[in-house]
């Protein structure tokens, strides 16, 4: 579908590394037994290898990258996949007392693991948070304002997702 969809190299890098963190990330918490859910590993990976699959055509005529993606994953018939694409930008829920119990969805774990990742590389949520805001906030106060508003809600994810991991999350992408 990469291929098909003409997915830029450098969009298709950062894919690979977020599926990568994704994995990281999926596979620590199958290993804590006192996580109450575990999403398939399976498709997290998919998740995020398809999460910006409409990225490349919506540069060349600007669209909603995310609601796009989905639909291009429904329609080769990966439903649980489009549903990860529409909330890597956004989260639809956000469920802290769901998090406290160590349980979160495959869409929790790549809409993380992407805000983690810039271009390729495995950056924390502030210096991730600046550069969202120097792409896209177009200069307007509420739109800033929104961005950060979203990422205020990763930070909380990130708090609870590692409170289920034996490693911190300076460490993701180096083990």
């Amino acid at each position: 579908m990469m291929t098909t969809y003409d997915m830029l190299a450098n969009i298709r890098q950062h894919s690979l590394v977020v599926a990568q963190l994704a994995d990281q990330l999926v596979t620590a918490l199958a290993q804590n037994s006192q996580a109450t859910h575990h999403t398939s590993r399976e498709l997290v990976i998919a998740g995020a290898l398809l999460h910006d699959i409409a990225k490349t055509p919506c540069l060349k005529e600007p669209c909603n990258h995310a609601k796009v993606g989905a639909q291009i994953c429904r329609e080769h018939g990966y439903p649980e996949v489009a549903a990860i694409v529409e909330e890597h930008v956004i989260l639809k829920h956000h469920e802290p007392a769901r998090y406290a119990r160590g349980e979160f969805t495959a869409e929790e774990i790549v809409y993380y693991a992407d805000k983690r990742v810039r271009h390729h590389q495995v950056v924390n949520l502030n210096e991730r948070l600046e550069y969202i805001i120097d792409h896209y906030g177009q200069n307007d106060p509420i739109r800033r304002q929104l961005i950060r508003d979203n990422f205020s809600r990763c930070v909380e994810l990130e708090a609870f997702l590692f409170q289920w991991l034996d490693f911190p999350p300076k460490d993701l992408g180096k083990l």
